[in-house]
C-alpha cells in the first residue's frame, strides 16, 4: 500500500472517530432529551390524574375516566393505574393498553419514591404520592410516538451524513495528499531512470521550495556526485591498470611466438611455450575484458548503431571463435516465417554485439562435449526476433543459474575449462545496451541461451 493512501485512510480514520463520536454524542444527548420531555409529560398527567380523583369529590371514578380519555393531553396508547397504600388498585383509565407491573413494583416505589423505565416501545413511570396521610402510587404508561419519530429521524440524518461525510472527507484527503505528495512522485520516476552510466544526472530542485522533498532532491544529487566520483576513479583505476599490464603482455606474446618460431626446440619445450601462449592469450582476453567493463558504455563512440542483420553477425562470430576454436561445429536454423526476411534487421553497434554473440558460442563450444552449438534464429512477434543458443553438457544446479551473468563467476561445470567468469556478464551488458533480454535455461540435458531483440518495426 502507498504512502499516500495509508495517509489517507489514517486522516480518514481520525475523522472517522472523531465525527462518530460527535454525531453519538448528538444521538444520546437528544434521546436523553426525549426521555426526560416525555417524563415530565406522564409525570403531569399522572398528578392530574391522581389530584381529580383524591381532592375532587364531586368527581367519582367513572366521570374520571371520561375526563381522561377526551384530555386534549391525551397520550398514545396511554394507560393510568392508581393504588392506595394497600397495593389495591382503586383506579384504571379505560383505554385497551396495559401496563406490566408487579407486587414488587409498587414496594420499590414506596422506597425510591419514582422510577421511569421503557418495556415494549412504552414509556412507564411510577410516582409515590403522600395525601392525607395516606400513600398512594400511579403507574402510567404511554409511547412517545413523536418524540420516538423524531429520534428515528435523526439517527437515519446522522448515519447518512456520517457515511457521505467520511466518503467525501477520504477523497478529498486521497486528492490532496496526492498533490502534495506529486513531486516525490516525480522524484521517483527521474531515480527510477537513472543507471550506473548516467550517474552525472542531477535531479532538478525547484528553488522556491524548501520543503522535505526538496531537502530529499539535494541530498540525492549530492550522493549522486559522490557515487559518480567513487565509480569514475574505480573505472580510470581498472582502465590504467589493464593498458599498463598490455604492454608487457604484448612483449610476452611476441617474444614466445618467436620462440615457437625458431629451430632446435625439443617437443616438450615447444608443447611447455605452445601452454605458456595459451595461458598468456587468456590473460590478454582478460585484460580485454575488464577493459570493456571499465568503460561507461561498451559501445565505442566511433561503433553507431546502424541497421544490421542479425544472421549476418552470427556467421561473423561464429569465424572468430573457429580461429581459436577449429573444430567447433555450428548448427544454424531459421524457424520459416513470411515475414521473417525483414523482421532480421535490427539496430546494433556491430563490432560489440559480434562479441557477445561470439562470446555465446565460445561459451557453448568450452561447456559442449561434443564441441557443437545449436543457433536458432525466430521471429517471435511482429516486433520481436529471438535468438536462442543452445547445447548438450553437465547442466547447471539452481543457485548457480541465479548468478550467471555475474562478474567472475563460474559453475561448477566450468572446473575443467579456462576462463575468467566475465564472458556473460559482457554479453548481459552488451544486450542491455541494445535493449535486448537474455535469460538461461537448462532442460532436456541442454544448455539454452534465449536473446530477444526488437525489430526495426519496434523500435
Amino acid at each position: 500500500m502507498t504512502i499516500k493512501r495509508r495517509l489517507a485512510i489514517y486522516v480518514s480514520a481520525a475523522f472517522l472517530i472523531l465525527f462518530g463520536v460527535a454525531i453519538a454524542l448528538v444521538y444520546l444527548s437528544f434521546s436523553s432529551f426525549r426521555r426526560e420531555e416525555f417524563s415530565d409529560r406522564l409525570e403531569e398527567k399522572a398528578l392530574t390524574t391522581v389530584e381529580l380523583l383524591l381532592k375532587v369529590r364531586e368527581i367519582d371514578k367513572q366521570m374520571l375516566k371520561i375526563i381522561d380519555q377526551n384530555s386534549i393531553n391525551k397520550l398514545y396508547n396511554e394507560k393510568t393505574l392508581v393504588f392506595d397504600e394497600n397495593y389495591r388498585l382503586i383506579y384504571s383509565s379505560i383505554d385497551d393498553a396495559s401496563i406490566r407491573w408487579n407486587h414488587q413494583d409498587l414496594v420499590d416505589l414506596k422506597k425510591n419514591k419514582r422510577f421511569f423505565r421503557i418495556v415494549d416501545e412504552k414509556d412507564v413511570l411510577g410516582i409515590f404520592y403522600d395525601f392525607e396521610a395516606a400513600d398512594y402510587y400511579v403507574l402510567i404508561a404511554a409511547e412517545d410516538r413523536y418524540g420516538n419519530t423524531k429520534l428515528r429521524f435523526l439517527f437515519y440524518s446522522l448515519l447518512t451524513t456520517f457515511l457521505v461525510g467520511i466518503a467525501i472527507v477520504w477523497i478529498a484527503t486521497y486528492f490532496i495528499i496526492r498533490r502534495l505528495t506529486k513531486p516525490l512522485d516525480d522524484f521517483q520516476a527521474r531515480i527510477t531512470q537513472i543507471s550506473a552510466n548516467e550517474l552525472s544526472t542531477q535531479i532538478p530542485i525547484d528553488s522556491s521550495r524548501n520543503d522535505e522533498i526538496s531537502l530529499l532532491a539535494r541530498a540525492f544529487n549530492q550522493m549522486l556526485i559522490r557515487i559518480e566520483k567513487a565509480f569514475s576513479a574505480q573505472r580510470a583505476f581498472t582502465a590504467n591498470a589493464s593498458h599498463e599490464l598490455r604492454t608487457p603482455i604484448s612483449r610476452i606474446t611476441f617474444q614466445l611466438d618467436n620462440l615457437l618460431e625458431s629451430e632446435g626446440l625439443s617437443l616438450a619445450t615447444r608443447q611447455y611455450l605452445r601452454s605458456i601462449s595459451g595461458n598468456v592469450s587468456q590473460l590478454s582476453e582478460l585484460i580485454d575484458s575488464l577493459l570493456l567493463l571499465a568503460k561507461n558504455s561498451p559501445v565505442e563512440s566511433n561503433a553507431q548503431f546502424k541497421t544490421e542483420r542479425i544472421d549476418e553477425l552470427i556467421f561473423v562470430a561464429y569465424e572468430q571463435v573457429r580461429r581459436s576454436f577449429p573444430d567447433f561445429k555450428m548448427n544454424f536454423e531459421i524457424v520459416e516465417n513470411e515475414e521473417l526476411a525483414d523482421g532480421l534487421e535490427i539496430l546494433a553497434a556491430k563490432p560489440v554485439l559480434e562479441i557477445a554473440i561470439a562470446n555465446l558460442l565460445r561459451n557453448a563450444y568450452q561447456y559442449s562435449p561434443d564441441n557443437c552449438a545449436t543457433v536458432l534464429l525466430e521471429q517471435t512477434s511482429a516486433d520481436h526476433l529471438t535468438l536462442t543458443v543452445s547445447n548438450s553438457g553437465e547442466l547447471l544446479g539452481e543457485a548457480e543459474t541465479g548468478t550467471l551473468f555475474q562478474p567472475f563467476t563460474r559453475g561448477a561445470n566450468a572446473r575443467k575449462t579456462n576462463g575468467s567468469g566475465l564472458g556473460l556478464s559482457i554479453v548481459k551488458r552488451i544486450l542491455d545496451y541494445h535493449e535486448a533480454t537474455i535469460r538461461y535455461m537448462n532442460e532436456s540435458g541442454e544448455h539454452r541461451f534465449i536473446v530477444t531483440f526488437k525489430t526495426l518495426s519496434k523500435i
